[in-house]
């Protein structure tokens, strides 16, 4: 194998931020290499410079051993390099060949479109991919998974030889994943280099060749992915080992109840759910995809209407109508999807903090009092250790790990009791997943009522003083925490009545 692309002492400077130094990679034609590092090591960096999208201070770049400049992605993209972000591009009410070839259409006389050249070309590619895609489909209609595959047929309409996927599979399930790695496969088998950023440890050894660790901008070192522990690729991100800890149950004996519901329902989304959260409690909650977990969340938390059921905070019924009745209650809930629900990533740090308190700080005539909302904000930014350079600072240049205590921050200031965590840590590295954990532990110590939601079963045992799992919208049981494991996780989230239906647990004592 050749070396495809080479970089050696990048080097790049923000305002105020060294975001590289002296960083180097190296991509070899027909294999993955895993990128990895904490949220703000420096990876998405490096890779737009190599994609074009930054120029690099300091360095060289070679593609096939010729050092190369970019003055831009379209640059990039002629000399074989695609990238796929983890936020995909896709433009849903248009058709599969639309979006391949979105600005490049072959066109016939007059400038009128060719849609049998276009589609044609389309399915040329997913046959060199040997998939079966449909090109006149709507890529609206497809699945997350089926959109990554249009994204990498993107990718390779421009003659790719390197693609670089980011967080590929944040938003798939098992065989979603599957059929991607599968597309990987063939692509390395055609001599495509692959580099592939995750912070998902158990995809190393299915799918990475090498991988490369950053930290602090630099590049701690490259390893052979089989031969090397995840417990060493974790010490080489963090600097440091991370202790893999259960959760200490605490007494919860006379802890009052904050919250506790009683038969919810609506349609087949939420059957007949109930159960209940004292202060200083973390109850999680487990179940396959579409179980019905985040739709219990958006239900108490008033996004979603509810059928039936009686909820009560604090021991008194209440009706929570909307988001905002929820807060009024002293409930806030951290979206899975926190870029289009939890923050406004072109407003400041300051400004999403006290987005749910914004009121307090209105004046006479509606005049906002900055230096009492910065004072605030700076209080939390330091209490939650979030890395900024100031309050200022624009949320969108901050990492993942970073935004996600943002979020946090802003129900604090709230002075919220009840918190719904949903999905905390996805999509980000395990250094700020150490630092979520933790800090949701000690809010729990505080007295307030936490509820996780995760897909990862080792965070939710990690967690947990009690473990609520569901399956197709039902609560199967609640297992106690400290004690349960996986596979108790898992006979419960696979549970069926014998009419094929998912029953209603008791508490397992």
């Amino acid at each position: 194998m050749s070396a495809l692309v080479s970089m050696t002492g990048i080097g790049k400077q923000f305002p105020g931020v060294r975001a590289l130094h002296d960083a180097r990679f190296e991509l070899l034609a027909g294999e993955v290499h895993a990128l990895m590092g904490e949220n703000g090591a420096g990876k998405s960096t490096l890779m737009k410079v190599l994609s074009g999208v930054y120029q690099r201070d300091e360095g060289t770049v070679s593609v096939d051993g010729v050092a190369v400049v970019f003055d831009g992605p379209r640059a990039a993209q002629d000399a074989g390099i695609g990238i796929i972000h983890q936020e995909l591009s896709l433009m849903n009410d248009l058709t599969v060949a639309q979006n391949i070839f979105i600005g490049r259409e072959p066109r016939l006389r007059f400038g009128r479109l060719d849609d049998v050249a276009l589609n044609r070309n389309a399915s040329a590619i997913f046959e060199s991919m040997n998939i079966g895609m449909d090109p006149t489909a709507v890529v609206g209609s497809l699945t997350i998974a089926r959109q990554q595959i249009v994204e990498v047929a993107k990718a390779l309409s421009y003659n790719s030889r390197v693609l670089v996927m980011d967080e590929p599979t944040a938003a798939l399930n098992d065989a979603e994943i599957a059929e991607l790695f599968r597309v990987i496969e063939r692509l390395k088998n055609e001599g495509v280099g692959i580099i592939y950023i995750s912070h998902k440890m158990d995809e190393l050894k299915r799918i990475a060749d090498r991988v490369t660790v950053m930290r602090d901008g630099e590049t701690v070192g490259t390893v052979d992915a089989a031969g090397t522990s995840v417990s060493d690729i974790i010490s080489m991100m963090v600097g440091r080992e991370l202790q893999e800890e259960r959760v200490e149950i605490p007494d919860l004996a006379s802890a009052p109840v904050a919250l506790e519901v009683n038969g919810l329902s609506r349609g087949r989304a939420i059957q007949d759910v109930s159960f209940s959260v004292k202060r200083g409690e973390i109850l999680g909650f487990a179940g396959l995809m579409g179980a019905g977990r985040t739709e219990v969340a958006r239900a108490i938390f008033g996004a979603d209407p509810l059928e039936s059921g009686r909820i009560a905070v604090d021991g008194k019924t209440v009706d929570i109508k909307s988001p905002r009745d929820a807060v009024a209650l002293g409930i806030g809930y951290l979206s899975e999807d926190r870029k289009h629900f939890g923050i406004d990533t072109e407003m400041t740090v300051r400004a999403n903090v006290a987005m749910a308190t914004m009121s307090a700080f209105s004046g006479a005539m509606g005049v906002m009092n900055e230096a009492a909302m910065s004072e605030r904000a700076k209080h939390f930014i330091e209490r939650l250790d979030i890395r900024t350079p100031g309050d200022t600072q624009p949320v969108r240049l901050l990492s993942g790990g970073n935004q996600q205590k943002v979020v946090i921050a802003k129900w604090l200031m709230r002075d919220c009791n009840v918190l719904i965590f949903d999905e905390p840590t996805r999509g980000i590295d395990v250094g700020a997943k150490s630092e979520i954990y933790k800090l949701l532990t000690e809010l729990a110590a505080q007295g307030r009522a936490i509820i996780v939601i995760s897909s990862e079963l080792p965070e939710v045992l990690r967690l947990s003083h009690r473990i609520a799992v569901m399956c197709e919208g039902r609560l199967t049981g609640v297992l106690p925490g400290g004690m349960a494991t996986q596979e108790d996780i898992m006979a419960l989230a696979t549970q069926r009545d014998s009419d094929g239906t998912a029953f209603h647990g008791q508490e397992t004592a």
